[in-house]
C-alpha cells in the first residue's frame, strides 16, 4: 500500500460521493485511482471542478476536488468566498504539489491559499497521515462550515506505508439558508466568531501534530519532509512534526520553540511556517533551500545549527545542465512550428505540448504565462501575432480568451493543435470545439497535419496580413496516445 491507496480508501471511507479534477503532476495517477472507485470526472477547469463540488455540498453529499499545485490559482475564486458563503456536506481539495518543478511551470506552494482563503490545511507525511487527515478533514469541513484543503506532494504519494482504515462516517451538516439573512460583512462576522476559533482548536489539539522532546536544538517540519527528517537527525535532537499547518497551531509552536535554544524549521516548498516565527533558523536564514528538501539539506542546516545566517550560493539550474525535453520526432505539428517561427512575429504559446517549442532548437515561443492563456497574451502584443494553443487549453480557459479578443476587436492569429487529448498529462479526452469556434469565428479554417497540407507559410503569411481574427484548427494525431 502506499500513499496514492491512503487517500483514495480515505474518500471511500468518509463516504464521498464525486470527486471532480484537472488532470497534471502530480496527481493524474491518485485520480485515476479514484476512478476505479468512486464516482469521478475530469473536469474542463480547476473552477468548474471546485463549482460542481460545491453544488454537492449544498445537497447534502461530500466531495473531493483533485488538482495539481497551478489549478489552485484557477479554483481561488470559489474558494475564497465560499469561506464566507459557508457550505454544506464536507469539501476537500487535494493539492498536488511539484517541489522541485519535475513537471510544473511554477514552483508555488499551496499551503499559502490556507491563509488566502483562511481554511484549514493539511500537510501529511506518510500513507498513515494522510488517510487520518482526509477523515478529519471532512468532519472539520462540516464542523466550520468551510472546505478544507490537503497538500500532497508526488514523494509522500509513492511512499510504501500500511494505514489503519475505520468505519464509513456519514456526512453531519446540511447547507443552512439562513446565511441569507446575513450582509456579506455579517457573514464575515459570523465567520470569526464561529468558525475560525473551531479551526484553531482543532489544529492545536490535532493527534496528527507530533512532538518528540530530546534535546536543547529543535526541528520544526510538515509534510514529506517530516518523513525525511524522522531518517536523519540523531537522538538528541527534538522534533515537532506537523500535520495541521493552518491555522499553524501557535500556542504548541510557541512551547516548542521556548523549550529548545534553537530551532529548525524544515519544510517544502516555501517557507509559509516559517514566516509566521521569530527567532528561528530555515530557509530566511540560508540555512535550508527552497523548492524540494533533501536529506543532505537537513545535516548541512544541522552543522550550521550555530549560525545565525548561512550564505547560500545560488546557481540557476539551465535546460543544459538539465536535459532536454525535446518534442516528439514523430510530433505532426513540427511543420507547423517551423512555418510559424519564420513568419517573425510574437508567439504566445500555451503550457500544454507547445511548451516544448519554446526552447532550442526551435525557440519558437516568446511568452507562455498559464493554460489557456495564449489567445489573450497574444491579444496584448502591438502588432497582430500567433496565438499557439492546444485544445484542452482552449477549453479549460482560452475560450475565455477567444470571447475577449472577438467582443474587443484584437487582430490576432490563433492556432488550434488540436490533437483531441491532454498529452502533457495522459492522454486524457479534450471536447471537440469545433461547431463552436467555427460559428462564433468567420474565418475559422480546418487544416489536416496528418495529410493535404496546405502551403503553411503562405496560409500564415496571409491570416497575419487580414484585420481581426483568425482561427486556424490544426487536426493531429499524437503519436504517444
Amino acid at each position: 500500500m502506499n500513499g496514492i491507496d491512503a487517500v483514495v480508501f480515505a474518500l471511500v471511507d468518509s463516504n464521498v460521493k464525486s470527486v471532480t479534477g484537472v488532470p497534471g503532476f502530480p496527481i493524474t495517477e491518485l485520480m485515476d485511482a479514484a476512478m476505479e472507485k468512486l464516482r469521478s470526472e475530469w473536469s474542463i477547469n480547476e473552477k468548474v471542478a471546485l463549482d460542481m463540488a460545491l453544488g454537492s455540498s449544498v445537497c447534502g453529499q461530500r466531495s473531493a476536488v483533485i488538482t495539481k499545485h497551478v489549478g489552485m490559482n484557477v479554483l481561488a475564486d470559489p474558494l475564497v468566498s465560499s469561506t464566507t458563503h459557508t457550505i454544506g456536506a464536507g469539501v476537500v481539495i487535494i493539492a498536488g504539489d511539484d517541489p522541485g518543478i519535475e513537471k510544473s511551470q511554477n514552483e508555488q506552494d499551496s499551503r499559502f491559499y490556507g491563509l488566502v482563503a483562511e481554511v484549514p490545511v493539511f500537510d501529511p507525511d506518510c500513507p498513515q497521515t494522510a488517510y487520518q487527515c482526509i477523515i478529519d478533514a471532512f468532519v472539520l469541513s462540516e464542523k466550520t462550515s468551510a472546505p478544507v484543503i490537503i497538500r500532497i506532494t508526488d514523494r509522500m504519494l509513492k511512499t510504501i506505508g500500511d494505514f489503519t482504515r475505520v468505519n464509513a462516517s456519514v456526512p453531519t451538516a446540511g447547507f443552512d439558508k439562513k446565511m441569507w439573512h446575513l450582509t456579506m460583512k455579517g457573514k464575515h462576522q459570523r465567520f470569526h466568531k464561529t468558525s475560525y476559533p473551531l479551526m484553531c482548536g482543532y489544529s492545536e489539539n490535532s493527534r496528527l501534530n507530533t512532538i518528540a522532546r530530546r534535546g536543547k536544538v529543535g526541528i520544526i517540519s510538515s509534510g514529506f519532509s517530516s518523513h525525511i527528517v524522522d531518517f536523519v537527525i540523531p537522538d538528541d535532537i527534538s522534533h515537532l512534526s506537523l500535520a495541521a499547518v493552518n491555522p499553524l497551531p501557535m500556542e504548541l509552536v510557541k512551547s516548542f520553540v521556548q523549550g529548545h535554544e534553537r530551532i529548525l524549521v524544515v519544510e517544502e516548498t516555501e517557507p509559509v511556517i516559517e514566516k509566521q516565527l521569530s527567532g528561528v533558523l530555515g530557509k530566511l536564514t540560508g540555512h535550508m533551500p527552497y523548492g524540494k528538501t533533501e536529506a543532505e539539506d537537513i545535516k548541512n542546516a544541522l552543522g550550521n545549527i550555530g549560525r545565525d545566517t548561512v550564505s547560500r550560493d545560488i546557481v540557476p539550474q539551465t535546460i543544459q545542465k538539465r536535459g532536454a525535453r525535446p518534442i516528439c520526432d514523430n510530433c505532426p505539428y513540427l511543420p507547423l512550428y517551423n512555418a510559424v517561427k519564420e513568419t517573425g512575429v510574437p508567439v504566445a504559446g500555451d503550457v500544454g505540448c507547445v511548451i516544448l517549442a519554446s526552447s532550442p532548437p526551435l525557440s519558437l515561443i516568446d511568452a507562455a504565462y498559464s493554460l489557456g492563456g495564449a489567445i489573450s497574451t497574444a491579444s496584448g502584443f502591438d502588432r497582430k501575432g500567433i496565438a499557439l494553443i492546444g485544445d484542452f487549453g482552449l477549453a479549460h480557459s482560452g475560450i475565455n480568451g477567444l470571447v475577449n479578443a472577438v467582443h474587443n476587436r484584437h487582430n490576432v492569429v490563433v492556432v488550434v493543435l488540436q490533437n483531441e487529448v491532454s498529452a502533457m498529462t495522459g492522454g486524457q479526452p479534450v471536447p471537440d470545439l469545433t461547431g463552436l469556434v467555427s460559428s462564433y469565428i468567420r474565418d475559422t479554417q480546418v487544416i489536416d497535419m496528418d495529410g493535404g497540407l496546405p502551403d503553411l507559410k503562405k496560409l500564415l503569411a496571409e491570416k497575419l496580413e487580414k484585420k481581426g481574427i483568425s482561427v486556424i484548427l490544426a487536426r493531429g494525431k499524437c503519436p504517444v496516445y
